[in-house]
């Protein structure tokens, strides 16, 4: 039998008011959260999914149809690119259905999403799921995060050490070769898709995901090299995958990178968590349709399941109310959070002791 240690006054006072200020900010985003429900935000938009999504169809569907056209000609290289765009767009489509934005059944919004995420993109919806999901109940916080785990890149000051004389090398300058790296995360992505269908345990729908990714391989990687020459086909899909890997990390990375990261054994509520750890960025509607929503990151981790054209008005009231509740909102332009991205990342490869901050990022000090 353990006998808890005594408690001093001076810190039982100071639990006590940590637990006061949880429960103001519970209250709070409780507050907030009807506010959101009474303005119709969680509405579903269907006609701007339907129109979305048939407006992708039509661009791929034209993107095939100019593969056919151009025949033997290295302007292939530029329908290459187009479906690099083409393919992260319907990912945005497939990670808005995975939050239930789209559709209002959850079970159809999960079928409409592993179509998309296996038949159009060649990812694995379920290994998406199953990370995304992890990353969304605890970003930025060690221990539980999969996004902040260390791999070809440290996130960490702590996760540096005991590398290889070449890995700490690499290391080192690991924000200058992040954005390099980008061009093989295309390629990554479907690895990783693969190797967790053929591995975890208790997938669900692996055997439908497996019929589609093989049937998208099939039907893909077959019409390019029946219309293309043996090495244009290559580099057709090299340029590809390359855009592909760009333009979904770019439009990832500066939503959590170089935001504050929460100890393992810290406790925040729901509201600070999702805020301290997100940066919006700035650009309005062109933005939005560039990052399929992920700019209004603030608002998609505090609303998963907001449609994409309600995130704009759901700002306003979040910044206002982070903004009584003396919460620091982040937001910045798209080319200064890849700079930060890359500082922060350079910060934690020399491992200097400094805890890197982004510059509008100042809390959990505290913690």
């Amino acid at each position: 039998m353990t006998v808890d240690a005594p408690v001093s006054p001076l810190e039982a006072s100071r639990r006590e008011a940590a637990r006061g200020r949880l429960a103001q900010r519970t209250r709070s985003f409780t507050q907030l959260a009807q506010s959101v429900r009474d303005a119709g935000l969680n509405n579903r938009t269907r006609w701007f999914y339907l129109a979305l999504f048939a407006g992708l169809v039509a661009a791929l569907g034209g993107a095939v149809t100019g593969l056919v056209l151009l025949e033997d000609s290295w302007l292939q290289l530029l329908i290459a690119a187009a479906l690099g765009v083409i393919f992260t767009q319907f990912a945005f489509l497939g990670h808005e259905a995975s939050h239930r934005q789209v559709l209002a059944s959850g079970k159809t919004n999960d079928h409409f999403g592993r179509i998309l995420a296996t038949f159009f993109v060649g990812m694995s919806y379920a290994w998406w799921m199953n990370k995304h999901t992890r990353h969304h109940g605890n970003p930025n916080k060690v221990g539980k995060d999969p996004d902040i785990e260390p791999g070809a890149l440290a996130y960490r000051d702590e996760d540096v050490a005991d590398r290889g004389r070449i890995a700490s090398w690499f290391t080192r300058r690991q924000g200058w070769f992040f954005f390099p790296l980008l061009l093989l995360a295309g390629l990554e992505l479907h690895r990783v898709s693969i190797l967790d269908l053929l591995t975890r345990r208790g997938v669900s729908g692996r055997a439908l995901e497996i019929t589609l990714l093989a049937a998208r391989m099939v039907l893909y990687l077959g019409l390019l090299f029946w219309l293309l020459p043996f090495g244009m086909a290559w580099a057709f899909l090299g340029v590809q995958l390359a855009v592909f890997g760009v333009y979904m990390g770019a439009s990832f990375a500066p939503n959590h990178i170089g935001m504050p990261i929460i100890p393992a054994d810290a406790r925040l509520d729901f509201l600070d968590k999702q805020v301290l750890t997100s940066r919006n960025i700035r650009g309005g509607w062109w933005m939005t349709a560039l990052m399929g929503g992920l700019n209004y990151q603030i608002e998609h981790h505090l609303f998963p399941g907001m449609p994409r054209p309600h995130l704009r008005r759901a700002r306003v009231l979040v910044l206002r109310h982070c903004e009584e509740q003396g919460v620091p909102y982040t937001e910045t332009s798209f080319p200064a959070a890849l700079g930060i991205v890359a500082r922060y990342l350079n910060t934690v490869g020399l491992a200097a002791g400094a805890t890197f901050r982004c510059p509008t990022a100042t809390r959990l000090n505290s913690i």
